[in-house]
């Protein structure tokens, strides 16, 4: 019983909260309770006040007694909500840190691309943005609301034990019994089931669609407008169709609810009354049960579920991602130093892998060795494994099976925050961050003239100064095209190839420049990584053909490796992608008015 009870999203919330905010919690508490027990105070109170008007007993003591609880029914209220204010924001704010850190703490990335995580993601990410309920400072006041009227109703019920045991039993156990009658509906808990999330989830992004900048020229230029609005209506009205059988689903409980509640009142309302009529009840006693009697009304299942079924469900959903992401994000690290490698070779030995939550193996037996300081460009189509192999390198994940090894040594061996320091990557959906230029380039800093360096190496010297914020919106900033920022990117590599990187990942390095920038950047990066041990993945073949090796990639395995020049000879998949990519330079110049030919 008591494991059930602990394994409740409310009560989850009841033990975050003093976590996030010890003495805050104690008052909150302490405060829920004085507001809870108030009003059955105030009942006796006036009941002692009647008594001593018809009894013509000195009044001051009974005034005093109920001026003072009425005053302090005023004041507690307000000073609670400023409390639970408050309370809620600490507890948000301590669960933004506990879900960041079980974002950005595991070594690799399999808890932040595992489908079975995403939804408990989902719920945790956005909760306190009021998207899909009032954040948790707000919602802090409805669940005081709904505690302080069951306190109310329970303090109410025990008060009117003094006048029969079994009245304030029987009106607690039935108005108590609504929570049952109503909660077995399940309404709240058919209002959460995976098709009403999905529902959630795909009106959300109608929203988004419409909403944010980066779809609005889109939407504009293919006439997407309506079809947005049908698909936000759409997708909207079938989360509040879901959300309202759901809620029709209280329907029959509520009757049963009615004639519990109306039936134990009519029989400790008749007995009061009759009591009251053969005068064993006097006027004073008799104001203060049948107040209490109407007070007990106030344990009835309310808003409450609503309010602590919203803040909890996030609450539940952080403490079940921290272990789970711990777990799936974790990479042993091994003990020996990757200081000064790769000396000789990196070597992928039939390796294997399939995503988290998927049967498909992206790689299966892929098997290569590249050379220390030498140059390997990786091509095949979309989907074949090539971003997955800058992952693995990165030991952002673990090979399922097979292993990639680094002058012999399997990688797994290796420290891995030493690993990490001899290799630096550009991925193509590289950081953008809205820090000053010397920070993009550097983020664990390095001297200014080494920063410059790589800027110049980069092509990227005179976009601006290492003082200047890359992002719209703050005192002396500017903002970059694709381009601009690609190179700002590639100088973040360069300068970590100037502080001792061994390893350089370029993934769709120049995706966003245009040829004749392609073709400066390149050469750059060549003569800058000369020596280093270089990894390109790249669809554009005027890049490729200039590293020592390419290696065809298809279904995860190596297909073709050889020089530019063997490919071409061989004439298999790479001779056809390469004329095929040419076909469509030779006829005409690119838009910056420099042909195919002239890059090749």
């Amino acid at each position: 019983m008591s494991l059930a009870v602990t394994q409740r999203d409310d009560w989850k919330l009841a033990t975050v909260l003093p976590r996030a905010d010890p003495l805050l919690a104690v008052a909150w508490y302490a405060i829920l309770l004085l507001r809870g027990v108030l009003p059955a105070l105030l009942a006796v109170a006036m009941g002692v006040l009647v008594g001593a008007i018809e009894r013509g007993d000195p009044l001051s003591a009974p005034l005093a007694a109920v001026g003072g609880i009425f005053v302090l029914l005023q004041v507690v209220n307000p000073v609670h909500q400023a409390i639970g204010l408050n309370l809620g924001d600490r507890t948000a704010a301590w669960l933004y840190d506990r879900l960041t850190e079980a974002s950005v703490r595991p070594p690799g990335m399999g808890h932040l691309e595992d489908p079975k995580l995403t939804s408990d993601l989902v719920v945790a990410r956005d909760f306190d943005l009021g998207m899909t309920g009032p954040p948790l400072s707000l919602s802090m006041d409805f669940i005081a609301s709904g505690l302080v009227e069951l306190i109310a109703g329970l303090a109410a019920a025990i008060v009117l034990i003094g006048y029969a045991w079994w009245a304030g039993l029987l009106l607690a156990a039935a108005w108590l019994s609504t929570h049952w009658l109503l909660r077995e509906s399940a309404v709240w808990r058919d209002r959460n089931t995976e098709e009403v999330r999905a529902a959630q989830r795909d009106s959300d992004y109608a929203y988004r669609l419409a909403v944010d900048p980066p779809a609005a020229k889109e939407l504009r230029l293919f006439g997407l407008v309506d079809w947005t609005m049908e698909r936000f209506i759409s997708r909207r009205t079938r989360l509040h169709n879901l959300q309202y059988t759901a809620t029709r689903l209280r329907e029959r409980s509520l009757t049963w609810s009615v004639l519990v509640v109306v039936g134990a009142n009519l029989v400790v309302f008749w007995s009061l009354a009759s009591s009251a009529a053969n005068g064993s009840l006097d006027l004073g006693r008799l104001v203060t049960f049948a107040t209490t009697a109407v007070g007990a009304s106030t344990i009835a299942f309310g808003g409450l579920s609503w309010a602590l079924d919203g803040a909890a469900a996030p609450v539940a959903a952080v403490l079940r991602l921290e272990p789970s992401m711990r777990h799936a994000g974790a990479l042993p690290s091994g003990a020996r130093s990757a200081a000064g490698s790769p000396v000789h070779e990196i070597r992928f030995r039939d390796v294997s892998f399939g995503y988290p939550g998927s049967e498909t193996r992206v790689l299966e037996g892929f098997d290569v060795s590249i050379p220390a300081g030498s140059s390997l460009a990786i091509v095949g189509p979309n989907g074949a494994g090539k971003t997955t192999l800058a992952k693995l390198l990165c030991r952002l994940y673990d090979p399922i099976g097979g292993g990639i090894e680094v002058d012999g040594v399997d990688l797994r061996e290796l420290d891995l925050e030493s690993w990490r320091a001899r290799v630096t990557a550009v991925f193509q959906d590289f950081i953008r961050f809205e820090l000053p230029m010397r920070d993009n380039v550097a983020p664990r800093g390095a001297p200014d003239e080494v920063i410059r360096a790589a800027l110049a190496e980069a092509g990227a010297g005179d976009l601006a100064s290492l003082d200047t914020v890359l992002a719209r919106g703050y005192p002396n900033s500017t903002d970059l095209s694709g381009g601009q920022w690609q190179r700002v990117a590639l100088a973040r590599a360069l300068c970590a190839i100037k502080r001792g990187a061994g390893l350089v990942l370029l993934d769709e390095p120049t995706a966003q420049l245009d040829v004749r920038g392609e073709a400066e950047i390149f050469d750059r990066i060549l003569a800058a990584t000369r020596g280093v041990t270089t990894i390109l993945i790249s669809h554009r073949f005027s890049t490729v053909r200039h590293a020592d090796r390419i290696c065809v990639l298809e279904h995860g395995r190596v297909v073709e490796l050889g020089t530019h020049a063997e490919l071409m000879a061989l004439g298999g998949r790479y001779h056809t992608m390469f004329e095929l990519q040419a076909q469509r330079f030779t006829a005409s110049e690119d838009e910056e008015g420099v042909s195919y030919e002239v890059l090749v």
